[in-house]
């Protein structure tokens, strides 16, 4: 049997009461496309009868694909299950919960067919729901996705919602750990990744709770600092720690050098100024931070060499 032509990852986590309204209308809606696809449903440890209702489905539709995690590994862990198990050419990535409306798969089909590799909804309409969403989820959504568009370069207006597609070579090349899922357009552009946005619908939730809130800004900028590292000195560690070790180093230095004149012109006493301890402890924190870009060196020789690791992606060849 020929791969299908689209791959739709949904990540389930306690959502046994939204997965026969999602697949009731996920069906249809990509039946209308008029394109072969499966449907790859990935049970995060759901503590509910999440995978009952899947393995249910799955004898009503034998499209749907179902992986069940031993325990919650998160969101990313079954997103990135879902990439490896992807058969088609285009991925779609969308949540559990009712909230991503099915009927704008279309919508990023055709924004994909002008030639972009990665097309992200836009839930232009989401918040008109009260003064509580406000303070606790849109503002930390919105500084959020200001954060990730900042530091990454790639501006969307609304990286949390999983309603994405993505070509099949672009979630096949990218690794995905922690909690990076919603930074596959910025870790993504390392490629050189064509990115669009399109606005879509946004439901409230039917069932269940949220299971996001202010917590994520903090999670968003520690997954941030990881995500800039990898996009700008993932490859050449020694230009971060090497520039913040000859920077302190050399403060350090200036640091002894003024003390030395002081001693010398002056005569004047050292062994209690805490500029000393202070130039001693900037110089060998300098040696430190040299020594770990050497070491960062080697770590990614090392990676790109002993597994055959491309530092380069082609787009296509002619010949």
């Amino acid at each position: 049997m020929s791969n299908p032509e689209l791959s739709i990852v949904i990540p389930v986590y306690n959502e046994e009461e939204s997965l026969p309204h999602l697949l009731g209308e996920l069906v249809p809606a990509l039946e209308a496309t008029g394109r072969t696809f499966e449907i790859i449903c990935v049970d995060d440890g759901s503590q509910d009868n999440s995978f009952a209702e899947l393995k249910k489905l799955r004898q009503q539709e034998p499209r749907v694909r179902v992986v069940r995690f031993r325990r919650n590994f998160g969101q990313t862990a079954a997103f990135a299950a879902g990439f490896d198990r992807a058969q088609g050419e285009i991925v779609i990535t969308m949540d559990a919960d009712l909230q991503n409306d099915p009927r704008d798969i279309p919508k990023l089909l055709d924004k994909m067919a002008e030639g972009y590799d990665v097309v992200s909804g836009w839930r232009v309409d989401r918040w008109k729901e009260g003064l509580r969403p406000l303070l606790t989820r849109k503002l930390p959504s919105m500084t959020a996705n200001w954060l990730i568009s900042t530091g990454t370069g790639v501006y969307l207006h609304d990286y949390g919602c999983s309603l994405k597609a993505y070509r099949r070579e672009v979630v096949k090349n990218i690794r995905l750990y922690g909690d990076l899922h919603r930074f596959v357009p910025a870790i993504a552009s390392y490629y050189g990744v064509t990115v669009a946005e399109v606005p879509v619908n946004y439901r409230s939730r039917q069932f269940g709770t949220s299971k996001y809130g202010l917590g994520r800004v903090v999670r968003v900028i520690l997954d941030l600092l990881t995500v800039r590292f990898l996009l700008s000195y993932s490859t050449r560690p020694i230009q971060i720690f090497g520039l913040l070790g000859l920077l302190t180093f050399g403060l350090g230095f200036v640091i002894g050098l003024y003390l030395t004149f002081i001693k010398l012109v002056y005569g004047a006493a050292l062994a209690e100024r805490p500029m000393l301890l202070l130039s001693i402890l900037l110089i060998m924190l300098g040696v430190q931070l040299i020594t770990m870009g050497l070491l960062g060196e080697l770590v990614v020789r090392t990676y790109h060499e002993s597994q055959n690791k491309p530092i380069y992606a082609v787009r296509e060849e002619l010949g």
